[in-house]
């Protein structure tokens, strides 16, 4: 597996006061081991990597990283800012700032918001909000379909012009099977990808966890895993019959890594991503009728648990996103039947993973590093995710010794809603910068 890695063999040490040195920062190198290192950012890019050995210079700021992690900012391409309509549950600016704190510097936000983001008109909006709040990169996803009703595709071409990343109904699946061919066409003629949220209706109206033991036990009608896979195979097909770029969302189940993993062997043009919570719990965790357990997909069996991990790991599963999806805590103490899916994700993401895999030996730092900073990068052709010169100084210093709780109450997103609360972990951003700007500092 090739990781990123920084040249910095031969490369003239910079003269005069530059904008910003991080000393002594850990980076991985190629070999996936950590060395010692100074990097140099000058006018919002990364202009120099030293060794640990030589001086540093001069510069308008320098930091003493203290051996922490430096890497390159984390990538979220799934995520719900709620703005515009939902305000309540998260803004623009607390969802940005809440990305900030957990190490990410670009994310990608899905247009189920109220008015739909189906017209170039609140792309620009959400587009404004992000640079109002002059944190992160936000990056607008736009509707397939009008008001995600399945009934009329959106102006594709107008809005990619207004800047959509691509084209996704996410929250519900596109259920007309001629709708999404016609939308790949479309997409595939302009170049972008279609991000599908895979789910048949007709399987699990009135369902809110997983079709199994938990489901039984407390008298709930259950999502079963058909119910995903159905749809990912359907569009794998209609993705190789029209060349799209074809992404599926929050892969939770045993049978939709085997069909992604079939279609990347023929050839076809498919990516997909998973969440930390269906890498680190299933159904069988789950305490009772807590709404804050309850997400879409739902937690899983084990042996899904387990696929969706070996996924990960050979590829078949290219990226980690956390679907943070914010509610307020009056809508998740209605319970689990009536309750909204979706929990937080953006401020545990990394601590969870790097203590549940990392530090447990598991996995090396490498691999966790590159599926949440490079290889979202590398999926979606964005300009950042590693730490080559001349690359946005987009970075995040990690401390993977500070043990802390998890604790809602210091989120800085509007939500709480998570199933975290208490666990104690390692491996938590204490720095961001976007563009050399720090947005995020643990001791401010």
């Amino acid at each position: 597996m090739n990781f990123y890695y920084i040249i910095t063999r031969g490369l003239p040490r910079p003269k005069g006061v530059l904008n910003v040195i991080i000393k002594n920062a850990s980076m991985i190198n190629k070999d996936g081991n950590l060395e010692l290192k100074h990097i140099v950012l000058q006018d919002g890019v990364i202009s120099a990597v030293l060794d640990g050995k030589q001086e540093a210079g001069e510069a308008a700021e320098i930091i003493d990283a203290k051996g922490k992690l430096l890497i390159p900012g984390l990538i979220d391409m799934h995520v719900h800012l709620r703005e515009p309509g939902f305000e309540h549950k998260e803004t623009v600016e607390t969802g940005s700032r809440s990305a900030a704190k957990g190490g990410f510097t670009t994310i990608a936000c899905m247009p189920n918001t109220r008015p739909v983001t189906d017209t170039p008109e609140i792309v620009q909006f959400v587009k404004d909000k992000a640079r109002e709040a002059g944190l992160v990169k936000v990056l607008p996803y736009a509707a397939i379909t009008k008001n995600e009703l399945g009934r009329e595709l959106t102006d594709f071409a107008a809005l990619k012009e207004a800047g959509a990343i691509g084209f996704t109904d996410d929250g519900v699946g596109v259920q007309n099977a001629q709708m999404m061919k016609d939308a790949m066409n479309i997409a595939a003629a302009l170049d972008m990808p279609v991000i599908a949220h895979c789910e048949d209706n007709s399987l699990v109206e009135g369902a809110c966890v997983n079709e199994g033991k938990f489901a039984t036990r407390h008298g709930l009608k259950g999502i079963p895993n058909e119910s995903e896979a159905i749809h990912v195979g359907r569009d794998i097909l209609l993705a190789e019959a029209t060349g799209v770029h074809y992404h599926v969302c929050h892969v939770s189940t045993e049978q939709s890594v085997r069909l992604i993993r079939q279609a990347k062997q023929i050839g076809i043009k498919v990516t997909a991503e998973v969440c930390p919570h269906h890498l680190l719990l299933s159904e069988e965790d789950i305490p009772g009728m807590d709404a804050n357990w309850k997400m879409n997909p739902p937690l899983r069996s084990r042996r899904d648990v387990e696929a969706c991990i070996e996924g990960l790991l050979d590829g078949t599963l290219d990226m980690i996103v956390t679907d943070h999806a914010p509610h307020s805590e009056e809508e998740k103490a209605k319970g689990m039947q009536l309750a909204p899916f979706g929990i937080v994700g953006f401020e545990t993401a990394f601590p969870l993973l790097y203590t549940a895999f990392v530090e447990s030996g598991k996995w090396d730092l490498s691999l966790l590093v590159q599926r949440m900073t490079a290889d979202p990068a590398r999926v979606f052709r964005l300009n950042t995710g590693v730490l080559d010169i001349g690359a946005p100084a987009d970075l995040t210093l990690i401390d993977l010794e500070q043990e802390l709780e998890v604790d809602p109450g210091t989120f800085a997103s509007k939500g709480r809603n998570t199933p975290f609360a208490g666990w104690k972990l390692k491996g938590w951003p204490v720095m961001t910068w976007v563009e050399g700007k720090e947005v995020w500092n643990a001791n401010n």
